[in-house]
């Protein structure tokens, strides 16, 4: 396998900070609906690097064989369906509930790859991922709020925590054999068409949103997008899927420091008390999965 040209972690922590302004955005444009939301983000992303990538990747797209079409376009429409369930919890829930428990993917993720991949963990590696997500749930504690609104919303996010790992573990292998511009094309073009297919069955008004919304659309398509999960896409070819979702584990700590910046969303003792243990647990299965990877 070739070298990386420079440290996948690196990609990750801009990818994690990147990530953290997703939910931020979709709460100021309030009012728009998710699945709308997540249209123009992904549209607009595919529009930006159309130019390039049909100029510098024209030959790579005839040589790409059917089965990586397949399952690329099957993560397209994960991706798709993450952000349709992801962005409507935050019309229910808070930045911090949600986000928490979309990034509970390690738990799937960890399922995914152990029944997959056969990929093992070390007993170090496990114990960290259960002290990250510790930290996740502390973050959410004083956050949750006891009614059938809040908990819809949980549930949502949930299950855009499924979709999301089952988008990485798709994907994963494909990454490996294609170049990152080709893939992450193909991907967001079929989650775009997903999305375009699944607003017009709904009947979502296109058009009509104000200057501001417009803005928050295309900021979507370029921070969050490129600088969070095209890298996540670029470190896929040299890190697992696991290590992805654990670190995404520290998106909730940005998220919340955003939440109170930005939408005045206090942080709690817990929310501060949790972040510091997502990150110490984070720590931990990054040095754990290097050192597993050092004796092999």
């Amino acid at each position: 396998m070739e070298k990386p040209p420079f440290h996948p972690f690196i990609a990750i922590i801009i990818g994690v900070i990147s990530v953290s302004t997703a939910a931020i955005f979709v709460k100021l444009a309030d009012g728009t609906p998710a699945s709308i939301i997540a249209n123009y983000r992904l549209l607009f992303a595919v529009l930006i690097m159309a130019p390039f990538v049909l100029v510098k990747h024209k030959q790579e797209f005839k040589m790409v064989s059917k089965k990586d079409w397949f399952f690329s376009a099957l993560a397209g429409i994960f991706l798709a369906f993450h952000f349709i369930f992801w962005f409507e919890s935050l019309n229910y829930t808070s930045v911090a509930s949600s986000v928490v428990l979309v990034t509970l993917q390690p738990i799937f993720a960890f399922l995914g790859t152990f029944l997959i991949f056969k990929e093992r963990f070390s007993f170090g590696a496990v114990t960290s991922m259960i002290i990250a997500i510790t930290g996740s749930i502390i973050i959410s504690y004083g956050d949750f709020k006891i009614s059938g609104a809040a908990l819809w919303g949980d549930l949502l996010a949930l299950i855009g925590a499924v979709m999301i790992t089952v988008y990485f573990l798709v994907g994963q292998s494909v990454r490996r054999r294609l170049s990152l511009m080709t893939y992450t094309f193909i991907v967001y073009g079929t989650s775009s068409i997903t999305l375009i297919v699944y607003n017009v069955l709904l009947q979502h008004d296109f058009y009509g949103y104000s200057t501001s919304n417009w803005l928050i659309f295309l900021a979507l398509a370029i921070i969050p997008t490129f600088f969070g999960h095209t890298l996540f896409n670029w470190a896929l070819k040299w890190v697992s899927t696991s290590v992805i979702s654990m670190s995404i584990v520290f998106e909730p700590v940005g998220a919340s420091l955003l939440a109170y910046l930005i939408l005045g969303e206090n942080i709690t003792w817990s929310q501060w008390l949790g972040g510091t243990i997502v990150i110490v647990g984070l720590f931990l299965f990054i040095v754990t999965t290097n050192k597993k990877k050092a004796q092999k």
